[in-house]
């Protein structure tokens, strides 16, 4: 009867390692913000700008992020695409902050400007997809985010 019992116990231990495992492998896809947008060039044609996002990886292991294409809409007007090909590193359970480059051109800036001046803030959008590396293989992620950005934050 003990190897029997014994046979139980292992696949009881088994089972709960398994159950275990698969929930720490689990993939939650990261949650995104926009924290700021700082202006850095201008030009005749438009100009460039930071987008300052606050990505919070959800699981229980090391995210590391390979590719990021994303667009930005300011008050439902397109305004500027991204490319961003640099590896960051998402730490388990924290926040990060990424700077993301955006070209944009000057045509964009009607309604975000009329924003600014009637609420004191811009209402914005942001559309794309991430490549993550995680444990369980790279990961193609929608990146969705609203929200909106107050005058504070473009001016410092």
């Amino acid at each position: 009867m003990r190897p029997r019992r014994t046979w139980c116990v292992a696949l009881a231990a088994l089972a709960a390692g398994c159950a275990t495992l698969s929930r720490a492998l689990r993939f939650v896809e990261p949650d995104l913000r926009l924290e700021e947008v700082r202006v850095t060039g201008l030009s005749l044609s438009g100009g460039t700008l930071d987008l300052m996002l606050d990505v919070f990886n959800p699981n229980d292991y090391r995210l590391r992020s390979t590719r990021l294409e994303v667009g930005i809409d300011l008050e439902d007007v397109h305004f500027g695409d991204a490319l961003f090909e640099a590896p960051v590193d998402l730490p388990s359970q924290q926040h990060s902050l990424i700077t993301v480059p955006v070209r944009f051109e000057w045509a964009g800036l009607g309604a975000g400007a009329r924003a600014l001046l009637s609420r004191q803030g811009v209402r914005y959008g942001l559309t794309g997809v991430a490549t993550l590396d995680t444990p369980l293989g790279d990961r193609r992620v929608q990146v969705r985010a609203t929200g909106d950005v107050p005058l504070r934050t473009l001016l410092r």
